[in-house]
């Protein structure tokens, strides 16, 4: 039951991200381009079609707390790929955006390949928490990997930048939910004033922070083609990972079952490239209806 539940969560989590998406990148395209920062902040705090996607994302937070909790890490952070099939649904249905044939097939390819991927490869064993010894390793070679990757970030063509800051935010997402998962067991078994006392809620926090930044740098240097696909694939990967070596979850030794497992993750890596490549776009040079009713009259121009 409680895989289940955990499944549910994590689907609801994954639509709560791309609402969080696509309602913001409409917010933000609406806004005037002669805007400063400070008035291009303005105008998104007083736009309900923003603030949504600020709900959106505190929801998002929320559900993939409480998938974690039930859940195990690696078949959570694998659901959230499906973010990007739920922005083709909102971007179809809600603002109304033509999808191609294409990428409705390559939608359906990511999901089958994610669903291959969980019922061939679904972790048995493992333990409620990480062991003592382990916490440390698997931190410092998380932090040591995107550390790598932003520094050389710092040189180099558009695509290799943007490729290079996504893996990097990717990593630090992976391991803030760790912390997440650590978070919500601790409050659960213990109460908030324990959750104060323990590392993870302060891993929370800085990974957090240092997503964030890494994400924003992998949009600002190069293609989303290039960005979106390695952030959203990488994620599950790592997570994986961390899953095995901080909560010894264990796979099925069948070999036949492992390799449907590999062709399933290859099939929904492949599945979210061209999906992003794909994908209608959801700037907002063309406002749609919704887009209308809910985004608030730009502000008055000037200083």
């Amino acid at each position: 039951m409680h895989g289940v539940t955990s499944i549910a969560f994590a689907v609801a989590a994954a639509f709560s991200n791309a609402l969080t998406v696509v309602s913001q990148h409409v917010a933000s395209t609406a806004a005037p381009a002669g805007y400063r920062a400070w008035q291009l902040a303005r105008h998104l705090v007083r736009s309900p079609l923003w603030l949504l996607g600020v709900g959106a994302m505190v929801a998002a937070f929320a559900f993939q707390a409480l998938a974690l909790y039930n859940g195990r890490l690696s078949v959570v952070q694998s659901i959230l790929v499906t973010q990007l099939v739920f922005s083709l649904v909102i971007g179809r249905f809600w603002l109304h955006r033509p999808v191609t044939a294409s990428a409705w097939l390559w939608a359906v390819v990511t999901c089958t390949g994610l669903v291959a991927f969980l019922v061939m490869r679904e972790p048995q064993g493992g333990h409620a928490a990480p062991t003592a010894g382990a916490w440390g390793p698997a931190i410092a070679a998380m932090a040591g990997l995107a550390a790598c990757l932003t520094a050389l970030a710092a040189r180099g063509s558009p695509v290799r930048r943007a490729a290079l800051y996504a893996t990097a935010s990717a990593t630090v997402w992976a391991t803030m939910a760790t912390f997440l998962k650590a978070v919500t067991d601790v409050l659960a078994d213990d109460g908030p004033v324990a959750v104060l006392q323990h590392g993870a809620i302060y891993g929370v926090a800085v990974s957090g922070i240092v997503g964030i930044v890494l994400t924003q740098a992998a949009l600002h240097h190069g293609p989303l083609a290039v960005s979106q696909p390695l952030m959203v694939i990488v994620n599950p990967v790592l997570s994986v990972i961390l899953g095995v070596w901080l909560y010894g979850e264990q796979f099925t030794p069948e070999p036949r079952l492992i390799a449907l497992g590999a062709v399933g993750f290859g099939a929904m890596a492949l599945g979210v490239v061209f999906l992003s490549r794909t994908a209608p776009s959801f700037e907002a040079h063309e406002p749609s209806s919704v887009a209308i009713a809910v985004v608030t009259a730009p502000p008055r121009q000037g200083p």
